[in-house]
């Protein structure tokens, strides 16, 4: 499989898979969403998810994703970051995966995701934190210190990484 990092909009002839984001709470922290495996480990991502057809944009997507998953809303601006190139060297297509990043609105009451039933963790860490639990390696690094970039330049954010 290969992974590549892109710091540029998606070509058009790229198709988006996957639309998630780096969020901020007002402290600099990270949200995380948790996962419980059966053997106890918990695996840790970001929120987000498919597009749909009926979602107007991948802002739609994003915010949809982010009730479904963690019931937290977010603010306006969102700023799109880059994307992960993905391909599978199995015959599909290379897609994209789209990364965003916004400031936390609300996190609302723990509840399940409508789509699997399940209920995740919720935890806000600091930024070398999150690259240290997502364990996504060189990507997740440059995810995440892009992501602090921005958030100190757009949202104010003042902090370390």
């Amino acid at each position: 499989m290969k992974l590549e990092w892109v710091e540029e909009e998606v070509p058009s002839n790229l198709e988006v898979h996957q639309v998630y984001a780096v969020v901020f709470d007002e402290n600099g922290n990270v949200l995380l969403k948790g996962e419980s495996k059966k053997d106890g480990r918990i695996i840790y991502s970001l929120a987000g998810g498919t597009p749909e057809d009926f979602d107007k944009d991948r802002i739609a997507t994003l915010r949809r994703e982010y009730i479904e998953e963690v019931n937290t809303t977010l603010k306006d601006p969102i700023y799109y970051i880059g994307y992960q190139y993905v391909d599978e060297e199995n015959g599909i297509a290379p897609y994209a995966q789209v990364r965003m990043t916004a400031m936390i609105d609300n996190i609302g009451e723990s509840k399940p995701d409508p789509d699997n039933g399940k209920t995740y963790e919720r935890i806000l860490v600091p930024p070398q934190k999150a690259i240290e639990l997502l364990n996504w390696g060189d990507i997740g690094q440059k995810l995440v210190r892009k992501a602090v970039e921005i958030a100190k330049k757009k949202f104010g954010l003042k902090f370390c990484i």
